[in-house]
């Protein structure tokens, strides 16, 4: 049988059972996992009854709860699904199924997976319950076929990518519970994503003296402090924008101050303030030089106000990914399929956000991003009100995926 005959097999398989994989989707987005506070472990047994149902086993990986606690979450189990053919590679497909809370403004139930015009709503659909679904119904398509394929897929279902991943695919793979030679991660369709920024996030925490505020000379004002500190993090922030990417769809370094919290009363002089940054670097840059020159200024900030004193704690370090040798052959399949199914050149470029991939980049495991999605994260209502995800991109994402399979596997 001719590869085009296959394609078209794979095609049609999809479209004849799109009804189901919308209701698959539909079925995953009613079960919330807000992160925080991190209750994945039912979504993961949810997934898992779902997927019995299609013939595939998967393989339960309770993440040990003192773990999870000390993390700051709750529940987490992981799922792999293995489906062997025969010898030759193995290619691992990931998607995160822990999301940030829905927050306010919705016109849709979050939790509803609602149907309208041409588009399901909910957190999560775009980014990436939705690749749930274009996984599993690439493999189910690949399946039909009945032809001879070498090597194996594995379906890597995870639950801490808000967290920065090291309880999903990082816990996995620290635990030699999979060593794939491939993989892709849940992205958006209209490019293959083969690099991304890294993410520091710091906690800072400035100590002043507390006072009445009748009486402000008495105390140290932590605020006064922290608004010190943050000039001198915002006029660094400015600066960031001469260093340049070389890298396609990443422009520069920058960070955010996404939280401040302090003080005890209005009429009284704040004792200690509290805020949390993001800075995002890019694929040139090292971590530990950026954590280290990030350190020294706040410090030299806080040594300039009299009397207060600061602690910095890191939250979280994901570090960048640059294009790994060896992931040629899945930007080529995705390009190729893309292209035919979107009619539109797909480019391989980076992102400015930061993933569960680099985790397998980490590990020597080459891998992309491509999944169900739109053109942008703007454009999904990703971690905004009304998320949404155009089921013929869901659709589309499935046939190039399953397309991509059967080229890597033949």
């Amino acid at each position: 049988m001719s590869a085009a005959t296959n394609y078209k097999q794979l095609d049609n398989w999809i479209n004849a059972h799109f009804d189901e994989e919308v209701c698959f989707l539909q079925e995953l987005l009613r079960v919330p996992t807000d992160t925080p506070p991190g209750n994945n472990a039912p979504h993961a047994e949810r997934t898992a009854e779902l997927l019995k149902a299609f013939g595939f086993e998967a393989e339960k990986y309770p993440v040990p709860a003192a773990e999870v606690q000390a993390y700051g979450l709750q529940s987490i189990t992981n799922l792999i699904v293995r489906r062997q053919y025969g010898q030759g590679k193995t290619i691992a497909l990931n998607a995160h199924g822990d999301v940030v809370p829905p927050g306010e403004g919705w016109t849709h139930d979050p939790y509803g997976g609602e149907i309208e015009d041409g588009k399901i709503y909910g957190r999560a659909s775009a980014v990436s319950k939705g690749d749930f679904a274009s996984f599993t119904f690439a493999v189910r398509a690949l399946e039909s076929l009945g032809v001879q394929l070498r090597g194996s897929v594995e379906l890597h279902f995870t639950y801490d990518e808000e967290f920065g991943g090291e309880l999903g695919p990082g816990w996995l793979l620290k635990n030699g519970l999979t060593k794939p030679d491939l993989m892709i991660a849940a992205g958006f369709s209209y490019e293959v994503v083969t690099a991304h920024n890294g993410c520091l996030q710091l906690e800072v925490t400035v100590h002043g003296k507390m006072a009445h505020a009748a009486i402000p000379e008495s105390g140290i004002d932590a605020l006064q402090g922290a608004l010190h500190i943050l000039n001198a993090l915002y006029a660094q922030n400015a600066l960031y924008r001469q260093v340049r990417s070389s890298v396609a769809g990443i422009q520069h370094p920058y960070l955010n101050v996404g939280r401040i919290e302090g003080g005890t009363n209005t009429n009284v002089v704040p004792g200690k303030v509290m805020f949390k940054l993001d800075r995002r670097m890019i694929p040139e840059e090292q971590p530990a030089q950026v954590e280290a020159a990030l350190r020294q200024l706040i410090a030299d900030s806080a040594a300039e106000y009299a009397g207060i004193s600061v602690n910095t704690k890191r939250l979280l370090l994901a570090r960048p990914m640059k294009p790994l040798a060896g992931n040629q052959p899945l930007v080529d399949a995705i390009q190729k399929h893309g292209e035919a199914l979107f009619g539109q050149k797909i480019p391989a470029m980076g992102t400015p956000l930061y993933a569960d991939v680099r985790l397998y980049a980490e590990a020597g495991i080459p891998g992309v991003l491509y999944g169900a999605g739109p053109r942008s994260v703007l454009e999904s209502h990703a971690k905004q009100a009304d998320e949404r995800l155009e089921l013929e991109d869901l659709r589309r994402a499935t046939q190039v995926i399953a397309r991509t399979l059967l080229d890597l596997l033949q």
